[in-house]
C-alpha cells in the first residue's frame, strides 16, 4: 500500500489498527492476547468509530478539547472500555494541525473550554490517575478550579507532564513521536519494525502507564528486560509472556507508537512491503 495516497484520517486508522495488531508486543492486546475485558475487537471497532472525531480534527476546525471528547464519546460505543484515550490525545492534535510542527502550534492555541472539554471526556474513561494528582477528573470541583485558575489544555498537559509521557508530547514537541516514526524509517518497511520501534522505546523511557500501576522500580525493570531481548539476551516472547503474567502493559508508549507509525506513514514508510 502506498502510504502518501491515504488521507491523513486514514493514515490515522491505520497506526491504530497496526499498533494493536503488532505482535509480539510485550503486555498490551495484540492479535495473539486479549484481556479479560478488552479484546482486540475492541481496539480494531474504536478505530472504525473514531472516523467522525478524526475527520473533524483533520478538517482543523472546532477546539481540540472538544474533539478528543468526541473520540472518547464515539468509541464508547462497546463494552471494552478505553482503548485509544491516550492516541486521541496525540492523534487530535497531529491532526488538526497537519504536521508535528503544526500540532506544537496548535496546542498553544486551547484554552479553558478545551481543558473542561478534556476533563469531561477523562472523567468517560478508566484511566489510571496518580493519587496524589490534585486535578482528579473524578472531582465535581476540578472542572470549577480548571476555570477559576483558567488553565487552558496546554496548561492541563504540562500540570501532567512529569507523571505522563503522552502529556508530554504536548510540551516538548511531540519528540518521542518523532524518534519513533524516526526508528521505524530506519529499520525500514514492514510489520516488524513496528514490534522493534515499541521495543526501542520501550528500553530507553520508563512507561509512565506502568508506573501508575506498578510502581517506578517495575518500569525500570521492564525497560531493562527489554534491553536484553534488543540484546539477544532474552526471547521476546518470554518477556511478552512475563509482562503479561504479571499484568504489566506499557500502555503509554503503545499510544505514541500509535502517533510515531501515523507520523511515519505520512512521511512515506510502508508498513505491508
Amino acid at each position: 500500500m502506498t502510504s502518501h495516497l491515504l488521507s491523513p484520517v486514514e493514515r490515522a486508522q491505520l497506526a491504530m489498527m497496526l499498533e494493536v495488531c503488532a505482535f509480539p508486543k510485550p503486555g498490551n492486546v495484540d492479535r495473539c492476547h486479549d484481556y479479560p475485558d478488552t479484546r482486540l475487537e475492541h481496539f480494531l471497532a474504536s478505530v472504525i468509530l473514531a472516523r467522525p472525531a478524526l475527520e473533524e480534527a483533520a478538517s482543523g476546525k472546532g477546539r481540540i478539547g472538544e474533539i478528543i471528547g468526541h473520540a472518547v464519546r464515539q468509541t464508547n460505543q462497546h463494552s471494552g472500555g478505553n482503548t485509544h484515550f491516550g492516541a486521541f490525545i496525540l492523534l487530535v492534535p497531529l491532526l488538526y494541525g497537519g504536521s508535528l510542527e503544526g500540532a506544537a502550534t496548535a496546542v498553544t492555541k486551547t484554552d479553558v473550554s478545551d481543558a473542561v472539554a478534556f476533563y469531561k471526556a477523562f472523567a468517560l474513561t478508566r484511566v489510571r490517575m496518580n493519587d496524589t494528582d490534585d486535578l482528579d477528573v473524578n472531582d465535581p470541583r476540578a472542572l470549577d478550579e480548571l476555570r477559576e485558575r483558567d488553565m487552558t489544555l496546554l496548561d492541563v498537559m504540562q500540570h501532567s507532564a512529569p507523571n505522563d509521557m503522552v502529556a508530554r508530547e504536548w510540551i516538548n514537541g511531540f519528540m518521542l513521536t518523532r524518534r519513533g516514526a524516526d526508528i521505524l524509517r530506519q529499520i525500514g518497511p514492514g510489520r516488524g519494525a513496528i514490534v522493534e520501534m515499541f521495543l526501542t522505546l520501550l528500553a530507553t523511557e520508563p512507561d509512565t502507564f506502568i508506573i501508575k500501576k506498578h510502581g517506578r522500580a517495575v518500569a525500570e525493570q521492564t525497560m531493562e528486560n527489554a534491553r536484553l531481548v534488543l540484546d539477544g539476551k532474552k526471547v521476546l516472547e518470554t518477556f511478552d509472556a512475563e509482562c503479561i503474567g504479571a499484568g504489566i502493559n506499557p500502555g503509554s508508549i503503545a499510544d505514541i507508537t500509535i502517533a510515531a507509525i501515523f507520523v511515519a506513514l505520512g512521511e512515506g514508510w510502508e508498513w505491508d512491503s
